[in-house]
Protein backbone atom coordinates (compact mmCIF):
# COMPACT_ATOMS: atom_id res chain seq x y z
CA UNK A 1 0.00 0.00 0.00
CA UNK A 2 1.07 3.23 -0.72
CA UNK A 3 1.59 5.91 2.21
CA UNK A 4 0.41 9.46 2.66
CA UNK A 5 3.57 10.30 0.75
CA UNK A 6 2.94 8.31 -2.29
CA UNK A 7 5.75 5.95 -1.56
CA UNK A 8 5.71 1.94 -1.17
CA UNK A 9 6.30 0.56 2.29
CA UNK A 10 9.60 -0.16 2.76
CA UNK A 11 11.13 1.83 -0.57
CA UNK A 12 13.29 5.05 -0.81
CA UNK A 13 14.48 7.07 -3.40
CA UNK A 14 15.52 10.68 -3.89
CA UNK A 15 12.22 11.81 -4.83
CA UNK A 16 11.12 10.77 -1.10
CA UNK A 17 13.37 13.82 0.56
CA UNK A 18 13.15 17.28 -0.05
CA UNK A 19 14.99 18.67 -2.61
CA UNK A 20 16.96 22.61 -3.24
CA UNK A 21 15.11 23.77 -6.28
CA UNK A 22 18.08 26.16 -6.32
CA UNK A 23 20.37 23.10 -7.54
CA UNK A 24 17.71 20.78 -9.43
CA UNK A 25 16.03 23.34 -11.42
CA UNK A 26 17.50 26.92 -11.16
CA UNK A 27 20.89 27.33 -10.94
CA UNK A 28 23.97 26.41 -13.03
CA UNK A 29 26.21 22.48 -12.76
CA UNK A 30 29.37 24.66 -12.27
CA UNK A 31 28.02 26.95 -9.37
CA UNK A 32 26.41 23.68 -7.47
CA UNK A 33 29.95 22.01 -8.07
CA UNK A 34 31.57 25.13 -6.58
CA UNK A 35 29.43 24.97 -3.76
CA UNK A 36 29.53 21.37 -3.00
CA UNK A 37 30.87 19.23 -0.38
CA UNK A 38 33.50 17.69 -2.20
CA UNK A 39 35.18 21.26 -3.25
CA UNK A 40 34.82 22.17 0.10
CA UNK A 41 36.61 19.60 1.68
CA UNK A 42 38.95 19.60 -1.24
CA UNK A 43 39.60 23.05 -0.21
CA UNK A 44 40.30 22.26 3.40
CA UNK A 45 42.85 19.61 2.16
CA UNK A 46 44.77 21.81 0.54
CA UNK A 47 44.48 24.55 3.25
CA UNK A 48 46.11 21.41 5.62
CA UNK A 49 49.23 20.79 2.74
CA UNK A 50 49.49 24.47 2.97
CA UNK A 51 49.73 24.77 6.37
CA UNK A 52 52.38 21.76 7.03
CA UNK A 53 54.50 23.29 3.49
CA UNK A 54 55.10 26.42 5.13
CA UNK A 55 55.55 25.19 8.96
CA UNK A 56 58.39 23.14 7.29
CA UNK A 57 59.60 25.96 5.60
CA UNK A 58 59.88 28.01 8.24
CA UNK A 59 61.88 24.74 10.46
CA UNK A 60 59.05 22.49 11.85
CA UNK A 61 59.49 18.78 11.85
CA UNK A 62 57.60 17.87 9.24
CA UNK A 63 58.31 14.80 7.62
CA UNK A 64 58.71 15.09 3.59
CA UNK A 65 56.81 12.04 3.57
CA UNK A 66 53.90 13.34 5.09
CA UNK A 67 53.96 16.31 2.41
CA UNK A 68 53.81 13.69 -0.27
CA UNK A 69 50.72 11.76 1.88
CA UNK A 70 48.98 14.93 1.76
CA UNK A 71 49.20 15.89 -1.52
CA UNK A 72 48.05 12.87 -3.16
CA UNK A 73 45.17 12.60 -1.54
CA UNK A 74 43.94 16.59 -2.00
CA UNK A 75 40.18 15.57 -3.51
CA UNK A 76 38.77 13.17 -1.41
CA UNK A 77 36.76 9.94 -2.62
CA UNK A 78 32.99 8.99 -2.23
CA UNK A 79 34.42 6.54 0.64
CA UNK A 80 36.67 9.15 2.48
CA UNK A 81 33.82 11.26 2.26
CA UNK A 82 31.64 8.40 3.83
CA UNK A 83 33.94 7.72 6.23
CA UNK A 84 34.16 11.34 7.57
CA UNK A 85 30.38 11.31 7.93
CA UNK A 86 30.66 8.38 10.23
CA UNK A 87 33.28 9.90 12.21
CA UNK A 88 30.82 13.34 12.21
CA UNK A 89 28.00 11.38 13.93
CA UNK A 90 30.38 9.92 16.55
CA UNK A 91 32.43 13.52 17.34
CA UNK A 92 29.83 15.99 16.72
CA UNK A 93 32.46 18.10 15.21
CA UNK A 94 32.99 18.27 11.76
CA UNK A 95 36.63 19.48 11.14
CA UNK A 96 37.77 16.52 13.50
CA UNK A 97 35.92 14.32 11.33
CA UNK A 98 37.84 15.13 8.22
CA UNK A 99 41.13 14.98 10.17
CA UNK A 100 40.48 11.16 10.76
CA UNK A 101 39.32 10.16 7.59
CA UNK A 102 42.49 11.98 5.65
CA UNK A 103 44.50 10.34 8.74
CA UNK A 104 43.05 6.84 7.53
CA UNK A 105 44.28 7.43 4.03
CA UNK A 106 47.40 9.58 4.89
CA UNK A 107 48.87 8.01 8.12
CA UNK A 108 52.28 9.80 8.33
CA UNK A 109 50.59 12.57 7.99
CA UNK A 110 48.09 11.85 11.13
CA UNK A 111 50.55 13.60 13.43
CA UNK A 112 51.39 16.83 11.65
CA UNK A 113 47.67 17.86 10.36
CA UNK A 114 46.28 20.67 11.72
CA UNK A 115 49.14 21.53 13.67
CA UNK A 116 48.49 24.93 15.77
CA UNK A 117 45.14 25.49 13.77
CA UNK A 118 41.84 25.56 14.78
CA UNK A 119 38.48 24.78 13.23
CA UNK A 120 38.34 28.40 11.52
CA UNK A 121 41.43 27.88 9.98
CA UNK A 122 40.00 25.22 7.53
CA UNK A 123 36.38 26.30 7.65
CA UNK A 124 36.64 30.27 7.07
CA UNK A 125 40.09 30.40 5.20
CA UNK A 126 38.00 27.70 2.67
CA UNK A 127 34.76 29.51 2.55
CA UNK A 128 36.97 32.85 1.67
CA UNK A 129 38.35 31.03 -1.26
CA UNK A 130 35.05 29.58 -2.27
CA UNK A 131 33.53 32.54 -1.67
CA UNK A 132 35.87 34.47 -4.26
CA UNK A 133 35.57 31.92 -6.94
CA UNK A 134 31.42 31.82 -6.80
CA UNK A 135 32.35 35.98 -7.23
CA UNK A 136 34.40 35.37 -10.04
CA UNK A 137 32.06 33.56 -11.79
CA UNK A 138 28.92 35.65 -11.27
CA UNK A 139 31.25 38.26 -12.24
CA UNK A 140 31.96 36.52 -15.66
CA UNK A 141 28.42 35.44 -16.25
CA UNK A 142 26.85 39.42 -15.74
CA UNK A 143 29.64 40.43 -18.16
CA UNK A 144 28.03 37.76 -20.62
CA UNK A 145 24.89 39.13 -20.09
CA UNK A 146 26.14 42.67 -20.31
CA UNK A 147 27.37 41.64 -24.07
CA UNK A 148 23.93 40.93 -24.85
CA UNK A 149 22.45 43.88 -23.54
CA UNK A 150 24.82 46.01 -25.24
CA UNK A 151 24.27 43.78 -28.47
CA UNK A 152 20.64 44.57 -28.52
CA UNK A 153 20.97 48.57 -27.57
CA UNK A 154 23.29 48.97 -30.54
CA UNK A 155 20.74 47.32 -32.78
CA UNK A 156 17.88 49.35 -31.87
CA UNK A 157 19.74 52.68 -30.75
CA UNK A 158 17.50 54.34 -32.73
CA UNK A 159 13.88 52.63 -32.92
CA UNK A 160 11.82 55.50 -31.66
CA UNK A 161 9.31 54.44 -29.02
CA UNK A 162 7.08 55.32 -26.15
CA UNK A 163 8.61 56.69 -23.05
CA UNK A 164 6.66 55.83 -19.89
CA UNK A 165 6.57 57.35 -16.79
CA UNK A 166 4.15 56.32 -13.48
CA UNK A 167 3.50 53.58 -16.48
CA UNK A 168 1.85 56.98 -18.63
CA UNK A 169 2.51 57.51 -22.05
CA UNK A 170 5.33 60.45 -22.27
CA UNK A 171 8.05 61.89 -24.05
CA UNK A 172 9.76 59.43 -26.57
CA UNK A 173 13.01 57.69 -26.42
CA UNK A 174 14.18 54.34 -28.05
CA UNK A 175 14.18 50.96 -27.64
CA UNK A 176 18.22 50.68 -27.68
CA UNK A 177 18.31 53.89 -24.86
CA UNK A 178 15.82 52.01 -22.66
CA UNK A 179 18.33 49.01 -22.76
CA UNK A 180 21.06 51.04 -21.65
CA UNK A 181 19.36 52.21 -18.45
CA UNK A 182 19.14 48.46 -17.74
CA UNK A 183 22.76 48.00 -18.91
CA UNK A 184 23.77 51.29 -16.65
CA UNK A 185 22.36 49.28 -13.56
CA UNK A 186 24.41 46.08 -14.56
CA UNK A 187 27.44 47.51 -15.35
CA UNK A 188 27.97 49.00 -11.43
CA UNK A 189 27.33 45.40 -10.72
CA UNK A 190 30.01 43.91 -12.39
CA UNK A 191 31.97 46.41 -11.08
CA UNK A 192 30.89 45.39 -7.51
CA UNK A 193 31.38 41.87 -7.58
CA UNK A 194 35.10 42.09 -9.01
CA UNK A 195 35.75 44.84 -6.33
CA UNK A 196 34.20 42.55 -3.65
CA UNK A 197 36.40 39.26 -4.91
CA UNK A 198 39.61 41.51 -4.84
CA UNK A 199 38.29 43.35 -1.50
CA UNK A 200 38.20 39.73 0.35
CA UNK A 201 40.97 39.31 2.63
CA UNK A 202 42.33 35.93 3.57
CA UNK A 203 42.17 34.82 7.60
CA UNK A 204 45.37 33.10 7.36
CA UNK A 205 46.55 31.23 10.48
CA UNK A 206 45.20 32.86 13.78
CA UNK A 207 44.54 30.89 16.53
CA UNK A 208 41.61 30.37 18.82
CA UNK A 209 40.98 33.85 19.57
CA UNK A 210 43.23 35.37 16.90
CA UNK A 211 46.38 36.20 19.33
CA UNK A 212 48.16 33.64 17.23
CA UNK A 213 49.29 32.02 20.47
CA UNK A 214 49.15 28.38 19.56
CA UNK A 215 51.41 29.29 16.70
CA UNK A 216 53.62 31.30 18.88
CA UNK A 217 54.31 28.40 21.02
CA UNK A 218 55.00 26.18 18.08
CA UNK A 219 57.70 28.37 17.05
CA UNK A 220 59.39 28.75 20.53
CA UNK A 221 57.99 32.57 20.90
CA UNK A 222 59.79 33.88 17.25
CA UNK A 223 56.67 36.30 16.23
CA UNK A 224 58.64 36.90 13.03
CA UNK A 225 58.16 33.38 11.81
CA UNK A 226 54.49 33.17 12.92
CA UNK A 227 53.92 36.42 10.74
CA UNK A 228 56.11 34.98 8.01
CA UNK A 229 53.57 31.44 8.41
CA UNK A 230 50.68 33.69 7.81
CA UNK A 231 51.97 35.10 4.61
CA UNK A 232 53.28 32.16 2.89
CA UNK A 233 49.88 30.38 3.30
CA UNK A 234 47.77 33.51 2.28
CA UNK A 235 49.92 33.95 -0.83
CA UNK A 236 49.91 30.30 -1.59
CA UNK A 237 45.59 30.54 -1.30
CA UNK A 238 46.30 33.50 -3.71
CA UNK A 239 44.91 36.02 -1.59
CA UNK A 240 46.87 39.53 -2.18
CA UNK A 241 45.72 40.28 1.68
CA UNK A 242 45.31 39.33 5.03
CA UNK A 243 43.20 40.28 8.31
CA UNK A 244 45.97 41.79 10.34
CA UNK A 245 43.06 40.91 13.28
CA UNK A 246 40.67 38.84 13.98
CA UNK A 247 39.04 37.06 16.43
CA UNK A 248 38.87 33.06 15.96
CA UNK A 249 36.65 34.01 12.49
CA UNK A 250 37.34 36.64 10.20
CA UNK A 251 35.07 39.42 10.06
CA UNK A 252 31.44 38.57 8.97
CA UNK A 253 31.64 42.09 7.64
CA UNK A 254 32.95 40.29 4.60
CA UNK A 255 29.90 38.35 3.88
CA UNK A 256 27.72 41.15 4.50
CA UNK A 257 30.29 43.14 1.86
CA UNK A 258 29.84 40.68 -0.86
CA UNK A 259 26.04 39.98 0.01
CA UNK A 260 25.26 43.15 -0.50
CA UNK A 261 26.58 42.84 -4.43
CA UNK A 262 24.24 39.97 -4.45
CA UNK A 263 21.28 42.52 -3.76
CA UNK A 264 22.69 44.70 -6.44
CA UNK A 265 22.50 42.13 -9.16
CA UNK A 266 19.10 40.73 -7.65
CA UNK A 267 17.71 44.37 -7.87
CA UNK A 268 19.10 45.06 -10.95
CA UNK A 269 17.54 42.19 -12.54
CA UNK A 270 14.43 42.37 -11.01
CA UNK A 271 14.01 45.96 -12.29
CA UNK A 272 14.69 44.58 -16.12
CA UNK A 273 12.52 41.56 -15.67
CA UNK A 274 9.69 43.79 -14.66
CA UNK A 275 10.07 45.97 -17.22
CA UNK A 276 10.21 43.50 -19.59
CA UNK A 277 6.34 42.15 -18.42
CA UNK A 278 5.29 45.48 -18.95
CA UNK A 279 6.69 45.74 -22.16
CA UNK A 280 5.50 41.86 -23.17
CA UNK A 281 2.06 43.36 -21.97
CA UNK A 282 2.31 45.97 -24.43
CA UNK A 283 3.11 43.44 -26.79
CA UNK A 284 6.28 45.80 -28.21
CA UNK A 285 9.16 43.80 -26.87
CA UNK A 286 8.96 39.57 -25.74
CA UNK A 287 11.64 37.29 -24.03
CA UNK A 288 12.42 34.73 -26.13
CA UNK A 289 9.73 31.42 -26.32
CA UNK A 290 10.27 27.78 -27.48
CA UNK A 291 8.64 26.03 -30.32
CA UNK A 292 6.96 23.69 -27.89
CA UNK A 293 6.76 25.59 -25.13
CA UNK A 294 3.99 25.89 -23.37
CA UNK A 295 2.19 29.29 -21.78
CA UNK A 296 -0.76 27.86 -20.59
CA UNK A 297 -2.07 24.49 -19.34
CA UNK A 298 -5.58 25.81 -19.88
CA UNK A 299 -5.34 28.72 -22.41
CA UNK A 300 -2.75 27.78 -25.28
CA UNK A 301 -2.98 30.43 -27.22
CA UNK A 302 -1.02 32.43 -24.05
CA UNK A 303 2.69 33.15 -24.19
CA UNK A 304 4.12 33.97 -20.75
CA UNK A 305 6.62 35.82 -19.47
CA UNK A 306 7.77 32.77 -17.43
CA UNK A 307 11.43 33.18 -17.43
CA UNK A 308 11.33 36.96 -16.38
CA UNK A 309 8.30 35.95 -14.21
CA UNK A 310 11.16 33.22 -12.48
CA UNK A 311 13.68 36.19 -12.42
CA UNK A 312 11.78 38.29 -10.12
CA UNK A 313 10.68 35.57 -8.09
CA UNK A 314 14.38 34.61 -7.20
CA UNK A 315 15.57 37.91 -7.31
CA UNK A 316 12.60 38.66 -4.41
CA UNK A 317 14.00 35.38 -2.55
CA UNK A 318 17.40 36.69 -2.89
CA UNK A 319 17.17 40.06 -1.82
CA UNK A 320 15.48 38.75 1.42
CA UNK A 321 18.48 35.56 2.14
CA UNK A 322 21.31 38.62 1.45
CA UNK A 323 20.25 40.57 4.27
CA UNK A 324 21.60 37.62 6.44
CA UNK A 325 24.99 38.97 6.19
CA UNK A 326 23.83 41.90 7.91
CA UNK A 327 22.23 40.48 10.91
CA UNK A 328 24.72 37.64 11.14
CA UNK A 329 27.68 40.54 11.57
CA UNK A 330 25.33 42.57 13.56
CA UNK A 331 25.19 39.63 16.76
CA UNK A 332 28.51 38.19 16.99
CA UNK A 333 30.10 37.61 20.47
CA UNK A 334 33.20 38.95 20.96
CA UNK A 335 35.48 36.81 19.59
CA UNK A 336 32.94 34.88 18.31
CA UNK A 337 30.02 32.17 18.59
CA UNK A 338 28.52 29.44 16.70
CA UNK A 339 25.65 30.98 16.13
CA UNK A 340 26.25 32.27 12.67
CA UNK A 341 27.01 28.68 11.43
CA UNK A 342 24.09 26.89 10.10
CA UNK A 343 22.41 30.68 9.25
CA UNK A 344 25.81 31.08 6.99
CA UNK A 345 25.52 27.67 5.36
CA UNK A 346 22.07 28.52 4.13
CA UNK A 347 22.33 32.32 3.34
CA UNK A 348 26.19 32.17 1.48
CA UNK A 349 25.44 28.92 -0.99
CA UNK A 350 21.52 30.04 -1.22
CA UNK A 351 22.17 33.34 -1.88
CA UNK A 352 24.98 32.74 -4.32
CA UNK A 353 22.95 30.18 -5.85
CA UNK A 354 20.11 32.77 -6.62
CA UNK A 355 22.47 34.93 -8.31
CA UNK A 356 23.69 32.48 -10.42
CA UNK A 357 20.25 31.20 -11.33
CA UNK A 358 19.70 34.89 -11.99
CA UNK A 359 22.43 35.66 -14.48
CA UNK A 360 21.92 32.02 -16.18
CA UNK A 361 17.58 32.99 -16.82
CA UNK A 362 19.28 37.08 -17.49
CA UNK A 363 21.72 36.10 -20.50
CA UNK A 364 18.75 33.49 -22.13
CA UNK A 365 16.55 36.12 -22.22
CA UNK A 366 19.04 39.18 -23.29
CA UNK A 367 20.20 36.67 -26.25
CA UNK A 368 16.72 35.97 -27.73
CA UNK A 369 14.67 39.31 -27.04
CA UNK A 370 12.27 40.17 -30.14
CA UNK A 371 10.91 43.50 -30.65
CA UNK A 372 7.78 44.00 -32.59
CA UNK A 373 8.83 47.40 -34.25
CA UNK A 374 5.49 47.70 -36.17
CA UNK A 375 3.58 47.26 -32.47
CA UNK A 376 6.11 49.80 -31.43
CA UNK A 377 5.43 52.05 -34.13
CA UNK A 378 1.69 51.99 -33.86
CA UNK A 379 1.89 53.10 -30.26
CA UNK A 380 4.13 55.78 -30.90
CA UNK A 381 1.85 56.92 -33.93
CA UNK A 382 -1.22 56.50 -31.11
CA UNK A 383 0.41 59.47 -28.72
CA UNK A 384 2.84 61.31 -30.83
CA UNK A 385 0.00 63.29 -32.22
CA UNK A 386 -0.29 64.80 -29.26
CA UNK A 387 3.00 65.59 -28.61
CA UNK A 388 3.82 66.74 -32.08
CA UNK A 389 1.40 69.60 -31.59
CA UNK A 390 4.27 72.52 -30.15
CA UNK A 391 6.25 71.65 -33.62
CA UNK A 392 2.95 71.98 -35.80
CA UNK A 393 1.82 75.46 -34.10
CA UNK A 394 5.83 76.56 -34.27
CA UNK A 395 5.48 75.86 -38.48
CA UNK A 396 1.76 77.34 -38.94
CA UNK A 397 3.71 80.75 -37.01
CA UNK A 398 6.51 80.64 -39.20
CA UNK A 399 3.59 81.32 -42.40
CA UNK A 400 2.18 84.32 -40.17
CA UNK A 401 -0.54 82.05 -39.13
CA UNK A 402 -1.79 83.44 -35.32
CA UNK A 403 0.29 81.51 -32.54
CA UNK A 404 -2.62 82.83 -30.02
CA UNK A 405 -5.72 81.92 -32.40
CA UNK A 406 -4.09 78.16 -33.48
CA UNK A 407 -3.12 77.17 -29.91
CA UNK A 408 -7.13 77.37 -29.35
CA UNK A 409 -7.99 75.44 -32.22
CA UNK A 410 -5.27 73.03 -31.51
CA UNK A 411 -6.40 72.60 -27.91
CA UNK A 412 -10.34 71.84 -29.47
CA UNK A 413 -8.90 69.48 -31.96
CA UNK A 414 -7.04 67.52 -29.34
CA UNK A 415 -9.85 67.22 -27.52
CA UNK A 416 -11.85 65.99 -29.20
CA UNK A 417 -9.42 63.51 -31.02
CA UNK A 418 -8.79 62.12 -27.48
CA UNK A 419 -12.63 61.80 -26.70
CA UNK A 420 -13.03 59.87 -30.18
CA UNK A 421 -9.95 57.91 -29.38
CA UNK A 422 -11.78 56.66 -25.60
CA UNK A 423 -15.46 56.95 -26.98
CA UNK A 424 -14.52 54.53 -30.68
CA UNK A 425 -11.24 53.25 -30.37
CA UNK A 426 -9.68 52.99 -33.92
CA UNK A 427 -6.74 55.63 -34.45
CA UNK A 428 -5.83 59.27 -33.37
CA UNK A 429 -6.75 61.56 -36.48
CA UNK A 430 -5.23 64.90 -34.76
CA UNK A 431 -2.80 65.73 -37.51
CA UNK A 432 -5.12 64.53 -40.27
CA UNK A 433 -7.74 67.00 -38.84
CA UNK A 434 -5.10 69.82 -38.60
CA UNK A 435 -3.81 69.13 -41.93
CA UNK A 436 -7.68 70.08 -43.37
CA UNK A 437 -7.78 72.76 -40.82
CA UNK A 438 -7.31 75.53 -43.45
CA UNK A 439 -6.34 78.04 -40.72
CA UNK A 440 -3.36 76.05 -40.09
CA UNK A 441 -1.84 76.63 -44.14
CA UNK A 442 -0.15 73.86 -43.79
CA UNK A 443 0.10 70.53 -46.15
CA UNK A 444 -0.06 66.92 -45.14
CA UNK A 445 3.76 66.56 -45.95
CA UNK A 446 4.48 69.60 -43.74
CA UNK A 447 1.92 68.29 -40.44
CA UNK A 448 4.01 65.16 -41.27
CA UNK A 449 7.13 66.33 -40.90
CA UNK A 450 6.31 68.01 -37.79
CA UNK A 451 5.76 64.82 -36.19
CA UNK A 452 8.65 62.75 -37.35
CA UNK A 453 9.80 60.47 -34.61
CA UNK A 454 13.51 61.64 -34.91
CA UNK A 455 12.01 65.06 -33.29
CA UNK A 456 10.98 63.56 -30.59
CA UNK A 457 13.81 61.45 -28.47
CA UNK A 458 16.30 64.09 -28.25
CA UNK A 459 19.96 62.47 -28.20
CA UNK A 460 18.73 59.07 -27.16
CA UNK A 461 20.44 57.70 -29.86
CA UNK A 462 23.73 59.78 -29.83
CA UNK A 463 23.47 58.86 -26.21
CA UNK A 464 23.39 55.02 -26.40
CA UNK A 465 26.56 55.56 -28.95
CA UNK A 466 28.49 57.66 -25.90
CA UNK A 467 27.73 54.99 -23.66
CA UNK A 468 28.64 51.87 -25.54
CA UNK A 469 32.07 53.18 -26.18
CA UNK A 470 33.10 54.92 -22.80
CA UNK A 471 31.93 52.36 -20.28
CA UNK A 472 30.44 49.33 -22.05
CA UNK A 473 33.04 47.93 -24.88
CA UNK A 474 36.05 49.02 -22.47
CA UNK A 475 34.42 46.22 -19.99
CA UNK A 476 33.86 43.92 -22.51
CA UNK A 477 37.39 44.10 -23.49
CA UNK A 478 38.84 43.74 -20.35
CA UNK A 479 36.57 40.87 -19.71
CA UNK A 480 37.36 39.08 -23.10
CA UNK A 481 37.75 35.47 -21.27
CA UNK A 482 34.29 35.89 -20.04
CA UNK A 483 33.06 35.98 -23.32
CA UNK A 484 34.17 32.60 -24.66
CA UNK A 485 32.53 30.58 -22.61
CA UNK A 486 29.12 29.02 -23.70
CA UNK A 487 26.26 30.31 -22.19
CA UNK A 488 24.40 27.98 -19.27
CA UNK A 489 21.61 26.01 -19.51
CA UNK A 490 18.19 26.83 -18.59
CA UNK A 491 16.96 23.73 -17.55
CA UNK A 492 13.46 24.40 -16.67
Amino acid sequence: MSGAGGADEGTSSAADAYENPLVSRYASPEMARLLSARTKFATWRRLWLWLAESERELGLPIPAEAIAELREHLVPTDAELASAERHERETRHDVMAQIHALGEVAPRARGILHLGATSAYVGDNADLMILRDALRLLEARAVRVVSRLAAFAREHRDVACVGYTHFQSAQPTTVGKRACLWLQDLVLDVAELGRRADELRFLGCKGATGTQASFLTLFAGDGAKVDALDRLVTARAGFSRRLLVSGQTYTRKQDALALSALAGVAASASKFAHDMRLLQHLKEVEEPFGAKQVGSSAMPYKRNPMRCERMNALARWLLTTAENGSWTHATQWLERTLDDSANRRLALGESLLSADALLVLWESVAAGLVVHRAVVARHLAEELPFLATENVLMAASRKGRSRQELHERIRVHAQAAGDRLKAEGGTNDLLHVIAADPAFGLTREEVAAAADPRLFVGRAPEQVDAFLAAEVDPLLASHAAALGAPAAEVRV
